[in-house]
């Protein structure tokens, strides 16, 4: 049997055998029927994941290109509150530097970011607030809801980054007043990498800036997209979008609810299996900010170094996640997000306690077990 490593990271993830062969097929025209149908299902679907009603649209791009279009287009030339606390959000704030008067509102990765500071910078004229809702660089999920009811108080748009909760936890991007929401397609849609898709507000549209991107121009989006067919602006990675729309029929065939739950069961039985070892997590939560339900972040412990303990693993053909930035070989990361379930955590926490003891910590109880608890 061929052997493939089993990807559990904070994406790139595992992709249903189904949503592979969707791709393995002639090509087709995406100005014809067929495709419209495509790209509709992937809207339809996916409005129903992001908790919108607003237009919602697919680009060619990653996570980073709808990043970009959603600052590009409603951020120009503007005041802009960027909320840091990881990898993610500083990529925000520097995307917003290039368009607008950006501001970061810091923390150190991992710990709570200031609503107060946020409110202040409102007070002060920001005109536009992004935030990472689940940051993955640090495990930690951020208070999506209220920085949106903040903005909206102050009439500002929030431009929210669902990228890794969209798919695997609960969002809700009218209710939190996100004028913007985007996801990738390689994270909780358990799609190929190479997609992303925003949704953007009435709100939002009424202040869209008069020079905008070629390609990201998210006018010429919304424009194509009222044809019949439905249509993309520019020629569209038509194999991904195949793969795409086949990922979103197995999400409403799952069930969002469900699906929602699986993710919160699985992060919670890696928490569990850590804590049990001994080990300690590495976000700092409090009564707004809690753990990601989609990527788990565990401080290495003294003693044990991460290239080796990481290379245990990934013998055992797994692969998880180290630190990013500064703290590369200060944390590892495990990812339960999209197609995965209990037969593949329950091998990864297996192959990282043995990877642990190899390294020379001395485990305190059974992971493992612990995790089982949970799962069952």
């Amino acid at each position: 049997m061929e052997r493939e490593p089993l990807l559990m990271l904070p994406g790139p993830v595992p992709v249903p055998e189904r949503v592979r062969l969707a791709m393995a097929r002639q090509a087709i025209n995406h100005r014809g029927k067929e495709f419209g149908e495509v790209y509709a299902d992937c809207v339809r679907i996916l409005k129903q994941v992001f908790g919108t009603g607003n237009e919602l649209f697919v680009i060619s791009g990653s996570g980073t290109a709808a990043m970009e279009a959603a600052v590009a287009n409603f951020g120009k030339d503007k005041k802009i509150a960027c909320l840091v606390n990881g990898k993610f959000g500083e990529r925000l704030y520097k995307i917003s530097q290039r368009y607008g008067d950006a501001t970061a509102i810091e923390s150190q990765w991992g710990t709570p970011l200031s609503l107060e500071s946020l409110e202040a910078a409102l007070e002060d004229g920001a005109g536009v607030v992004t935030l990472v809702h689940n940051e993955t660089s640090a495990g930690i999920k951020n208070p999506a809801k209220e920085v949106g009811r903040l903005a909206r108080k102050y009439d500002a748009l929030f431009l929210m980054d669902g990228i890794t909760s969209i798919g695997g936890d609960e969002v809700k991007a009218d209710d939190w007043c996100a004028d913007c929401a985007i996801v990738g397609s390689q994270k909780c849609l358990a799609a190929p990498a190479g997609l992303s898709a925003i949704s953007v507000s009435e709100h939002a549209w009424e202040r869209i800036s008069k020079t905008r991107p070629f390609y990201l121009d998210l006018m010429s989006y919304r424009k194509n997209a009222q044809n019949t067919p439905m249509e993309t602006p520019y020629t569209p990675a038509v194999p991904l979008f195949l793969a795409l729309r086949e990922a979103c029929l197995i999400i409403e065939e799952e069930g969002i609810e469900k699906r929602i739950e699986r993710h919160k069961r699985l992060s919670l039985s890696v928490r569990s299996a850590a804590v049990a070892w001994g080990l300690s997590l590495f976000p700092t939560i409090d009564s707004t900010h809690t753990y990601s339900n989609t990527v788990t972040a565990v401080n290495v412990p003294e003693g044990v170094k991460d290239s080796e303990f990481k290379g245990i693993v990934k013998k055992m053909g797994i692969e998880i996640a180290g630190g990013q930035d500064h703290l590369k070989g200060k944390i590892f990361r495990i990812g339960t997000m999209g197609a995965v379930n209990a037969p593949e955590v329950l091998a990864t926490l297996a192959a990282v306690g043995h990877a642990l003891k190899k390294s020379g910590f001395e485990i305190k109880g059974d992971g493992v077990e612990a995790a089982c608890e949970v799962l069952s």
